[in-house]
């Protein structure tokens, strides 16, 4: 399994499933991060913590913990 904070930075993934539970899973869900999404990541920052991600034509930035939720694959 590869989550989306494992990934490195100028890659391209798809997104195959969320874990985690309740809000914490609707809050990742309501910022656009969906199953079979793509998600390229931009920038991380020099400490990890948070990493920026072009998701469905946007920039988003998300925190280490909520991207340990999202397991991706290579596209």
């Amino acid at each position: 399994m590869k989550t989306l904070r494992q990934v490195k930075v100028g890659d391209t993934v798809k997104v195959a499933k969320l874990h985690g539970e309740g809000a914490v899973k609707r809050r990742i869900m309501d910022m656009g991060i969906t199953k079979g999404v793509e998600l390229h990541v931009r920038k991380v920052a020099p400490l990890g913590d948070p990493i920026e991600l072009t998701v469905r034509g946007y920039e988003l930035s998300i925190r280490k913990a909520d991207a340990e939720m999202v397991e991706v694959t290579d596209i």
